[in-house]
């Protein structure tokens, strides 16, 4: 009988391995095997003809700390993301309310707000260069005519950074909205028919009602938001190329930059470990705090 058992535990066993393997495989080679390599990268010193590659410990850490433009990029990210995350749900919620809601046209506006979603992110830059371009642009020449001057929107250090937050939220919100308007369409129509009962406004029902039973959704959209504030870069390359005087640079488009434009791999790697560092302590804050405060039912 023992046998038996064990036979079938080692059967079970196996089974699970052969369905895990896939998954494993495939971790394994594109994100443990590589995030290994470059944390291991990121220890050594760069290498040039003369002088091979030498042991540094945390002395690309310290060196990017010591760095003002790594500075500057960091709080150009931190001013990206608090300020793309909140506004882009905001308004996702804002559009996905009005396209649930009983009007004339309904599809035609849904199309209209998921229709900046479907654009590449190169093709939507390219596209607001014609609203940005000095002397000629669309806001220029609505500008024009209130006697408003000419703009280097992309050009000038106060303007820049403001000007890539305006594209990234205006290609966001529309794929936020499609995730909440999926919510809404889950939230049960007794608890509008109760609400009305009760003599609830509109304010009130959605306040009390609605946004607490979409916070699994505002949840997941703020941690994908949050990844999009990192990974995204291809505008940059369109719009400013992280200019002017690195006003618009942001964490991604340095990495990028110091490995392919500067060749220092090493300090590229130390900053790729310290975003993932950073990108683990959110999840373990979300895996761990927010999805125990989160009304699921």
């Amino acid at each position: 009988m023992s046998d038996i058992v064990a036979n079938e535990r080692r059967r079970q066993a196996l089974y699970g391995w052969i369905m895990l393997s896939p998954a494993a495989i495939l971790l394994t080679t594109f994100a443990f095997y590589p995030s290994l390599a470059t944390f291991w990268t990121s220890l050594f010193s760069r290498e040039t003809r003369r002088r091979p590659s030498e042991f540094k410990g945390i002395g690309n850490y310290t060196d990017l700390f010591a760095d003002p433009t790594f500075l500057k990029v960091v709080t150009n990210n931190l001013i990206y993301a608090f300020s793309t995350i909140p506004i882009s749900i905001i308004i996702a919620l804002a559009m996905a309310l009005w396209a649930n809601s009983k009007i004339p046209a309904r599809g035609f506006i849904r199309t209209a707000y998921f229709t900046p979603t479907v654009l590449p992110m190169i093709a939507a830059a390219n596209l607001w260069l014609f609203f940005y371009t000095p002397g000629f642009g669309v806001l220029d020449q609505i500008g024009s005519f209130f006697g408003i001057p000419s703009i280097n929107w992309l050009g000038q250090p106060q303007t820049a950074l403001w000007s890539v937050i305006i594209v990234t939220i205006w290609k966001e919100a529309g794929f936020f909205m499609i995730f909440y308007l999926a919510a809404l369409q889950t939230i049960p129509e007794d608890l509008k028919e109760a609400a009305d009962i009760e003599g609830c406004s509109r304010w009130t029902y959605t306040r009390r009602v609605i946004i607490p039973l979409l916070m699994p959704t505002t949840l997941f959209i703020m941690v994908n938001a949050l990844i999009n504030s990192v990974k995204l870069i291809d505008h940059l390359f369109i719009l400013t190329k992280g200019g002017p005087n690195d006003a618009s640079k942001l964490v991604l488009y340095y990495i990028w930059e110091m490995a392919f434009a500067f060749f220092d791999a090493p300090h590229a790697a130390a900053l790729t470990i310290l975003v993932l560092a950073v990108l683990g302590v959110v999840a373990g804050i979300k895996f761990m705090i927010l999805d125990k405060r989160t009304h699921y039912q």
